[in-house]
């Protein structure tokens, strides 16, 4: 990683007590001032594209697309934060966008994909972590995949060539998703010693070792 790229982190503790024993690790995410839209190509849907009134752009180096994780927490932790896998999460085709643009989802959890445009779409991946095609179908209609395996997945369709997504898969549910101001705060863990990552589809990652006290918690200024 370069030096214009280098993450810088500080981590203090707060003077005001947490829980007994689990502290919440939070902070800002600083991200370069150099987010793009990029509109999207002329041929929207060849024969139909009066159908589509608005194609989203597409925004790269927002704060919001990052995802903050811990890579290992004690299997009391994963239990008690289990009910994320719960949880449904949609990954939709809107405005001849995949919104949200990046998914984040603990290992087994399964996510949907409606068609919200007034078009046919086709949702298909060729990652390794998880192949799949899920065919043509109009609006009004939903697939649903489960991802079984821990690892990132990009998410295409066969008909509109500037749709793209990410789904990144992490091995337990602990991870948080910033703001538009790049504002976060993941589930609350355990005392322990932690590693925790930022991953961006734009920016390299970024790797910190945290450590949670018995009380209170740790706040961080992470930035590229």
């Amino acid at each position: 990683m370069s030096a214009r790229w280098a993450g810088l982190v500080t981590a203090s503790l707060l003077g005001v007590p947490g829980a007994a024993h689990a502290g919440v690790i939070h902070g800002v995410l600083h991200v370069p001032p150099v987010a793009m839209a990029v509109e999207a190509p002329g041929d929207r849907y060849p024969g139909r594209a009066s159908s589509m009134t608005h194609v989203a752009p597409m925004i790269h180096g927002a704060p919001t697309d990052a995802v903050i994780s811990v890579t290992h927490i004690p299997a009391a932790a994963d239990s008690a934060l289990g009910a994320r896998r719960d949880q449904v999460p949609k990954l939709a085709q809107k405005d001849q966008s995949f919104v949200p643009r990046v998914l984040a989802i603990p290992v087994g959890a399964s996510v949907d994909f409606p068609n919200l445009d007034p078009i046919f779409h086709n949702v298909f991946s060729v990652s390794p972590v998880k192949r799949f095609d899920l065919g043509k179908y109009p609006r009004g209609q939903s697939r649903r995949v489960t991802f079984s395996k821990a690892g990132l997945v990009q998410v295409y369709c066969d008909i509109h060539a500037n749709m793209a997504a990410f789904i990144l898969v992490l091995p337990n549910p602990a991870y948080a998703r910033p703001d538009d101001q790049g504002a976060f705060a993941l589930p609350d863990l355990p005392p322990g010693t932690y590693t925790l990552k930022v991953w961006h589809p734009d920016l390299p990652e970024l790797t910190r070792t945290v450590e949670v006290p018995a009380q209170g918690d740790v706040a961080l200024d992470l930035s590229y």
